[in-house]
Parts: C-alpha cells; structure tokens; sequence
C-alpha cells in the first residue's frame, strides 16, 4: 500500500477536485466525506465551497443551521500527489444529534482506487484528527449491506451498537462506537507505515 496524508482544500487543487466529482457520478457511486463539495454538481461554485468550509468550522456557524462543526479534507495519496478520497471529520455534536441522523467521520475512496486498503488508511488518518480536537469515543454508520465500509470500521476495532433504518432514507444502517485511543494505540505499528510521519499524534 502506498502513504496517504490529509490536505486542507484549496483553490490549487480546483481541477482534480471536480474530477474527482465527475469519478464519482461517472461510476454512479455515492459520495461520501466530501463536505458538501457534491453541491458544486448543483450549482455551487468551488470557490462558494472552500468558503463555506472554512464557516463549517464555526461552533457558532453550526449552531445557526442546526449542524454540527466539520472539517474536511482530500485523502492525497503521497507517491504521485493524487486525490485518491475525501473525508469529512465533525465533532460538537449534541447528544440529540447522535441519537438520529449524525455520526462523527464520513469518508470515501474514489472508485478507481478502491480495494487497495485506502479506505482503512483514511479512516485512521480520521481517528488521528478526531483526537487531536479531544473526541475520545466516535459514531460511524454505514449501510447493512455494504461490505466494504463495514469490514473497514471493524478493522478499526468498531463496536456495533445497534442495526436499523436510517431517518432520512429508510435504508438499514449499522451503528458502531470506536474508542480513539485504544483503536490508535493498537494499530499505531501497522499503519505508521502508510501515514506521513509527521501526521501522527500518540496519546
């Protein structure tokens, strides 16, 4: 497996980052992680989008439209310095929230670069990030019947809390909890060797 690393959107990153889009709707897959960029299909701009992250942030701003703060980065593959995935990192969330239609890391591989183990690369990079902003315990959901976000989350030791219909679609969803921590600790020796060194941050 080659190295990912985390990097904060960009105008640089313009092109790619509507290609990446286009990947995506070409293969007819679903777009995850992404922070609202698939909006850019519908009308918004990219530069609209970036501007709009950077509120996202905002404690403040998420409690305006009733969202909770977010970060959001491209998953940039090291050897070639290409987008390979995009995920979405949130944090502040209410109690209320959790109970229905939150959860704390979306994320997603394009889908010419899935099945090269990325997506477990990814999700730790976002366990990395959840940890360095305090979040000890996350909330990741995932649809019953996808295979490979669930054996992704379970790699990450994700504990399934409970299976079923998800509010806003009906579509059978599992909910897992992962302990930050315990999860970056255990793995720390594997995936050290496909994250940049310097995005590593132990407890």
């Amino acid at each position: 497996m080659e190295r990912l690393f985390l990097e904060i959107p960009t105008i640089n990153r313009k092109e790619e980052a509507l290609e990446y889009l286009e990947e995506n709707i070409k293969y007819n897959s679903d777009l995850n992680g992404t922070g609202g960029m698939d909006n850019c299909l519908e009308g918004m701009t990219y530069e609209e989008w970036l501007s709009e992250l950077n509120q996202k942030e905002s404690i403040e701003y998420g409690n305006q439209v009733n969202r909770c703060s977010s970060k959001t980065f491209f998953v940039v593959r090291e050897k070639d310095n290409r987008i390979v995935g995009m995920i979405n990192i949130r944090y502040h969330i209410s109690d209320e929230k959790l109970k229905t239609w939150a959860s704390h890391i979306g994320y997603g591989i394009r889908p010419t670069e899935r099945r090269k183990g990325y997506a477990k690369i990814a999700l730790y990079l976002g366990l990395l990030e959840e940890q360095k902003i305090g979040e000890e315990r996350v909330l990741l959901i995932c649809d019953f019947d996808n295979i490979g976000s669930n054996k992704t989350i379970l790699a990450l030791d994700g504990v399934l809390e409970k299976t079923e219909p998800y509010e806003y679609d009906n579509i059978m969803t599992n909910y897992y909890w992962i302990n930050v921590n315990d999860s970056l600790e255990k793995y720390y020796e594997y995936y050290r060797n496909y994250i940049k060194i310097d995005d590593i941050m132990r407890q």
